[in-house]
């Protein structure tokens, strides 16, 4: 008890000179008294349970406000300074928008409507529950690609392809279901999966806000994303061709889709739709074009021209009036109905098939929106709640679920607009939402026209920013080779096994980087800053002086179970003195000085030291700079042990400066100093590199 009370009391040596000997006096101290313990665990449980379960009109205010920020917001908008910005920017985006959603259903394996279903809805809950100003909730690619998938799966384990025309929800193939439920078609059927997934996928993501787990998101790092991006977008590329060539040929899903469906074009290659080609090629050359001006001068145009729109419009007119289908056999989007169908619960029975499926899908949504929202706030000055956007964005999933839509997320590409036309509130998905309308009750019947290939078009154009990482590689391998390497691996497994895959092999192989790094950290030796109290990398800088007799070191890592052997390895080759070896070699020095003087070698050979034949270890103090250690488990303070014995049998002092208190703390529990040695913990190097030049002028040492 007293070796602890002692504990608490951490010493400091200061320097001070003594005349022209320039020794160093360390005999003032600096006491450095720990705060007071908090009262114990069930009193502050008790304190905390009584504050939660509180109920106060002005708590439950807080709590409606927070859970409905529009209640916030709303009653101090600015109608003159904001809404025109607002209006501009969610009439543009809501334009963008319809296009996109026609093209992005196909993606998703389901008919046009349900995309702009999706878009409807989606902007209007996120007014409600979303803390951003400017992220656009809709339609993702890469989501989409990830419930196509799962959609085709389940669409042909249920026997669809074998009896495309009827098949019963569920799998039941008799004439009812139960004998109340009407029939129901492939379409219907996809449907029903993707809502299923998507109100699941809210449901996690609900979940996740509620019991605040947002700090999943940090194990996706932004070289994860974006290569778990850039390879989806390969896939969703490859996916497109064969609307792009006109051909029929089924969907591949599952590992290796990627390669399988490249096979399967290349020998339906024969079979390209001369028509489709065509207008791929035409729409290409219009699409590609526009858009590269569109980003070069978008600093001078107040909005981004629609041009979609303009070859959507241009596209279906050319479709109609020619009778492409007619005459040439082109894939056209068909049937698109106005209004709105009847509400429909997911098929609760399907939750077993997908429930798995759904987990990637309900990270990637939330990890990015909430990455965009908190990227945008901090560009405009404001700030969002990371669990508030999880309960957002996890809502825009489950509500939707029920009218026929499938999974969403914030978008970049949409958002960017939103943020150049001038949008200042959520005001702006209102007015996009009500664009969507108006397409919805009037405007869909006239896409019944459009091919196919125009949307794969769309598709494929807009993937253009993820492909442009390639040229960002060189700038990426000179900031870091690690963050490129992870890239690289994260998109070469989403694209060539599969993107539930790609996603998991990158975030393993993100966390084996990070315990690479630590595991082999740096650890440089140090040096004296002239006329200063620093010490620096004497490998990194010129200049620098060494003290006499004493060695610095710096481990810049956590010492941990992992990387334990690494520090005695490092260590001991930076200090070119192995104390293990120093001890056997002196022992088998007596062994022999012994034997010789057991065999009468005479008095001369008596007197022969002990280290005969050894050099000398030149120095006779370590210090170890802790700075960069975080945190020390069981493991590393037996290192430490083992390192402070094995040099003390040599003669040699082990010193450690600038522990944190986490790792004061863990040193003084594992007893790692013997009593009265606490001064042994010093709060800088220079004062410990003091101490032991003082230690060893006044002629003592530790044994």
């Amino acid at each position: 008890m007293a070796a602890m009370t002692e504990t608490n009391n951490i010493h400091a040596v200061m320097e001070g000179p003594e005349g022209d000997d320039a020794k160093c006096s360390f005999h003032q101290r600096i006491f450095l008294e720990p705060q007071e313990k908090k009262s114990n665990m069930k009193a502050l449980l008790v304190k905390q349970a009584k504050k939660t379960c509180s109920c106060t009109p002005a708590k439950i205010k807080d709590c409606v406000l927070g859970f409905f920020p529009i209640l916030q917001w709303l009653p101090k908008y600015k109608l003159r300074e904001d809404l025109l910005g607002d209006v501009m920017s969610g009439v543009i985006v809501g334009v963008l928008l319809v296009p996109q959603s026609i093209a992005y259903s196909l993606l998703a394996g389901l008919e046009p409507i349900y995309g702009l279903y999706t878009s409807f809805f989606s902007c209007i809950i996120y007014c409600i529950f979303g803390t951003s100003r400017h992220i656009s909730v809709s339609i993702f690619g890469v989501v989409c690609l990830m419930v196509g998938q799962v959609v085709d799966r389940e669409v042909e384990r249920a026997g669809f392809d074998l009896d495309p025309v009827l098949s019963v929800l569920g799998g039941d193939r008799n004439s009812t279901r139960n004998g109340t439920e009407p029939l129901c078609d492939k379409s219907c059927y996809a449907m029903a999966v993707a809502a299923t997934m998507t109100f699941i996928s809210g449901v996690y993501q609900v979940a996740m806000g509620f019991f605040q787990v947002g700090f999943v998101s940090v194990y996706l790092s932004d070289s994860l994303l974006s290569g778990f991006v850039t390879g989806a977008s390969f896939t969703v590329l490859t996916s497109q061709v064969k609307y792009l060539l006109g051909l029929d040929i089924p969907r591949s899903g599952g590992i290796g889709s990627l390669v399988t469906t490249w096979i399967n074009i290349l020998r339906n290659i024969h079979r390209t739709n001369i028509c489709d080609l065509i207008t791929s090629f035409l729409c290409f050359l219009v699409l590609i074009p526009a858009k590269e001006l569109n980003e070069r001068f978008k600093s001078k145009l107040k909005a981004p021209i629609p041009v979609e729109l303009f070859v959507v419009v241009a596209a279906t007119l050319a479709s109609h009036f020619g009778k492409l289908r007619e005459n040439y056999g082109s894939s056209v989007s068909g049937h698109i109905p106005t209004g709105f169908l009847p509400p429909r619960p997911p098929d609760w029975s399907l939750i077993p098939n997908v429930a798995l499926d759904a987990i990637p899908i309900a990270v990637i949504g939330f990890a990015i929106t909430v990455s965009l929202s908190e990227m945008f706030a901090k560009k405009h000055g404001y700030t969002v709640r990371a669990n508030q956007e999880m309960y957002a964005i996890g809502f825009c999933n489950i509500i939707p679920s029920f009218f026929h839509c499938f999974t969403t997320s914030a978008a970049l590409a949409k958002t960017l607009v939103k943020e150049s036309t001038g949008c200042r509130t959520q005001m702006s998905g209102l007015v996009t939402s009500l664009v969507i309308l108006l397409v919805l009750l009037v405007i869909a019947p006239l896409f019944y026209s459009l091919q196919k290939c125009v949307l794969a078009v769309i598709t494929v154009v807009s993937l253009r920013g993820a492909l442009r990482k390639f040229r960002d590689l060189p700038k990426m391998w000179r900031l870091s080779k690690v963050d490129t390497v992870i890239w690289g691996v994260t998109m070469v497994a989403t694209a060539l096994i599969s993107t539930e895959i790609g996603l998991l092999v990158g975030v393993c192989f993100s966390m084996l980087c990070v315990i690479f790094r630590t595991q082999r950290p740096e650890a440089p030796l140090l040096g004296w800053v002239a006329e200063s109290e620093t010490y620096e990398s004497l490998s990194a800088y010129k200049n620098l002086q060494t003290k006499p007799g004493v060695v610095v070191f710096r481990f810049e890592a956590p010492l941990y179970y992992i990387n334990k052997e690494c520090f005695k390895s490092t260590l001991y080759k930076q200090t070119g003195v192995n104390p293990v070896w120093v001890k056997a070699a002196r022992k088998k020095a007596e062994k022999r000085m012994l034997k010789e003087k057991e065999a009468g070698s005479g008095d001369k050979q008596s007197s022969i030291p002990v280290d005969l034949g050894l050099e000398p270890v030149g120095f006779h103090t370590i210090v170890i700079d802790c700075c960069a250690v975080q945190f020390l488990d069981t493991a590393g303070i037996r290192t430490l042990q083992e390192v402070c014995k094995d040099y003390g049998d040599i003669d040699v002092l082990v010193l450690l400066a600038q522990c944190n208190p986490s790792v004061r703390s863990s040193l003084l529990r594992g007893e790692l100093f013997k009593e009265g040695e606490e001064h042994l913990l010093f709060h800088s190097v220079h004062q410990a590199v003091d101490f032991a030049l003082g230690t060893r002028g006044h002629g003592a040492s530790r044994n």
